[in-house]
C-alpha cells in the first residue's frame, strides 16, 4: 500500500501523505479487498490491494500479510483476524 496506512483515532490524510483511517474504517476498507464475497481476504485479494495502491512487491507482501494475520492456519484473514492484519499493514506497509 503506496501511500501507506495509519490506524489512528480519527481518519483523514497525514502531513507525509499517507492515509489514516481508524479501526473501524480500516475494517470496512479491508472488506472491499474480498473480491470472491467469501467473506474472507487470501493472499491474491490481499496481493491485488497492494498493487492497485502502487505498491512493489505486491505478491510478497500479499503472502507475507496474510501469514502475519492467520491466526487459525486456514491461509485467508477472516473478521477474527483484521486486527493482526492492521499490526502487519502498520509495520510492514507504512
Amino acid at each position: 500500500m503506496a501511500i501507506g496506512i495509519a490506524i489512528k483515532s480519527r481518519g483523514g490524510i497525514h502531513v507525509d501523505g499517507k492515509r489514516e483511517m481508524t479501526m473501524a474504517q480500516f475494517r470496512i476498507w479491508v472488506k472491499t479487498l474480498d473480491a470472491d464475497k467469501d467473506g474472507k481476504i487470501s493472499k491474491d485479494e490481499l496481493a491485488d490491494a497492494v498493487r492497485g495502491n502502487g505498491g512493489w512487491f505486491a505478491g510478497w507482501k500479499g503472502k507475507r500479510g496474510v501469514k502475519a494475520a492467520d491466526a487459525n492456519g486456514d491461509g485467508v484473514i477472516d473478521d477474527s483476524e483484521i486486527d493482526m492484519l492492521a499490526a502487519f499493514a502498520q509495520k510492514h506497509l507504512d
